[in-house]
């Protein structure tokens, strides 16, 4: 039988009648002809209650514990939707990570998926069980330890059971019902897409956009797996969410996809520095090694043998990465007259792959902030996107008119 993979998020799981609602939507898909690997994240709140308790407990704790603390919601949620589709007569089995067994490296709170054999669950499928629920966010680490895979693992562990089991798509049930062009908190005309490509997807997901989590949007290209994003909370139907496909799959494409946006950011500028070879590795090196995220960069013109190095950062990185640079400055690696801090700013950025094709999109985006007033800070751009740092108060300006200026309201 071809394989389905359905994952349902924590609000779609969040108390015993939605994990029964959600049990209805797989019992259509196994009605359907498909044998159904279920993904399921803890029940809403759970996640952030467990950590919670094991900050409580020990704040300087051992991250092996804490795996396997934090692991436990996605077991609970696994075992009651079992119970659930077998309280429908349908043969369903729960399966913790190890259980399956999801092979992971051994980066405790992060670590990646290396491997997912198939043979158990198949052989299960085989003996007549039509549903796994798998817990998803977990896996098992070469010493035998259990893993977890980050924030949003449950997404990345749902791609990578599709691309193994060659699922024939891959569901991920969420609170919203689709990929729209922007937020529609910030907008009413924001429309949700149909189709979107991996790569915008992948874009507006690093960018600030929260619909999908970007390791399993990364996993997913690779692998050609297509997903659909969809709610739990409406009624199924095959046209609904959103398909994230192939580029090859979008017939007619606009030049702008969407419009994201990432409010927590800080401009860094260090002054002044001395310019010579491998300056930008000696500043560079040291934000990495500190953990600091470091995303657009400038370099102005070098002036009598001194540049400034412009960069930005999400805001609660800024004190590491004051500290990083003045270690640096401290062993003699770099130097500078002054570090200049703004973190009040935010990042705006238009995405598509259209742009490949479509010239004029970034003298039709600087036009539609200058008409508002709003002044660019710093400008990066790549194949299909650009992005540019503004005032945090200008960002829902600065969405709702860049939205209008490519009509993004309108279908292609």
């Amino acid at each position: 039988m071809p394989t389905l993979v359905m994952k349902f998020g924590g609000t779609s799981v969040a108390n015993l009648d939605r994990i029964a609602r959600a049990a209805k939507r797989v019992a259509l898909e196994v009605a359907n002809g498909y044998d159904v690997i279920v993904i399921v994240s803890a029940m809403s709140g759970k996640t952030n209650e467990l950590v919670g308790w094991v900050n409580d407990t020990s704040p300087l704790y051992d991250a092996r514990e804490y795996d396997a603390i934090v692991s436990s919601g996605e077991n609970v949620t696994a075992g009651l939707m079992a119970l659930r589709l077998q309280e429908m007569d349908i043969p369903a089995r729960s399966w913790q990570g190890w259980q399956v067994p999801v092979k992971t490296t051994s980066a405790h709170s992060s670590a990646r998926i290396e491997e997912i054999p198939t043979d158990n669950i198949t052989a299960k499928f085989g003996e007549g069980m039509r549903v796994a629920v798998v817990a998803g966010f977990q896996g098992i680490s070469p010493e035998g330890r259990i893993t977890t895979l980050g924030r949003g693992g449950s997404d990345t562990t749902a791609v990578a059971f599709a691309a193994a089991f060659g699922a024939e798509r891959c569901d991920i049930y969420t609170d919203v019902d689709g990929v729209y062009t922007t937020d529609p908190r910030i907008t009413s005309k924001a429309r949700k897409l149909d189709k979107i490509a991996f790569e915008e997807m992948l874009e507006l997901a690093s960018l600030g956009a929260k619909v999908l989590q970007t390791r399993s949007v990364e996993l997913a290209m690779r692998y050609k797996v297509r997903l659909r994003v969809l709610s739990s909370f409406e009624e199924p139907s095959d046209k609904a969410g959103t398909l994230v496909c192939d580029e090859e799959e979008i017939m007619e494409q606009n030049a702008v996809a969407g419009v994201a946006y990432s409010r927590d950011e800080a401009k860094m500028t260090l002054i002044s520095v001395a310019d010579r070879p491998g300056i930008a590795a000696a500043i560079f090196g040291p934000l990495a090694d500190a953990g600091v995220n470091v995303d657009m960069i400038v370099q102005n013109i070098s002036e009598e043998g001194r540049t400034d190095m412009t960069f930005s950062c999400p805001t609660d990185q800024v004190l590491r990465a004051e500290k990083a640079v003045a270690d640096a400055m401290a062993k003699g690696e770099i130097n500078y007259h002054d570090l200049v801090t703004d973190d009040g700013v935010c990042k705006v950025s238009v995405v598509g792959i259209g742009m490949r094709s479509h010239a004029g999109v970034a003298a039709k985006m600087f036009k539609a902030l200058q008409d508002e007033s709003i002044n660019i800070k710093v400008i990066t751009t790549s194949e299909i996107k650009i992005s540019v740092l503004i005032d945090r108060k200008y960002l829902e300006l600065a969405v709702q008119a860049l939205h209008d200026a490519f009509e993004l309201e309108k279908a292609a």
